[in-house]
């Protein structure tokens, strides 16, 4: 389990990277990278380890690319792995 606060700061994280991306970025912002926004936003979780970590990446990297992606999901899911 992870604590609760660090679910809601992935949350943010993962809703101010989201905000802030656009496809010309890496090209407009010399040196931006959608792993160095990831890794940011997946910082406060660590104690998730393991092929876990690697899905979650995965998923906020969605997340942060493509507008359409369901947030409501991300939010039920993480929130499930915080302890009370």
């Amino acid at each position: 389990m992870i604590d609760r606060t660090d679910v809601e700061a992935t949350i943010t994280r993962v809703a101010v990277a989201a905000f802030t991306y656009y496809p010309e970025r890496a090209t407009e912002e010399p040196g931006y990278t959608l792993g160095e926004d990831v890794a940011w936003c997946i910082k406060p979780l660590v104690g998730l380890q393991g092929p876990a970590r690697g899905v979650w990446r995965l998923r906020i990297a969605g997340l942060i690319t493509d507008p359409a992606a369901d947030r409501r999901a991300f939010i039920r899911d993480i929130s499930s792995l915080a302890r009370e």
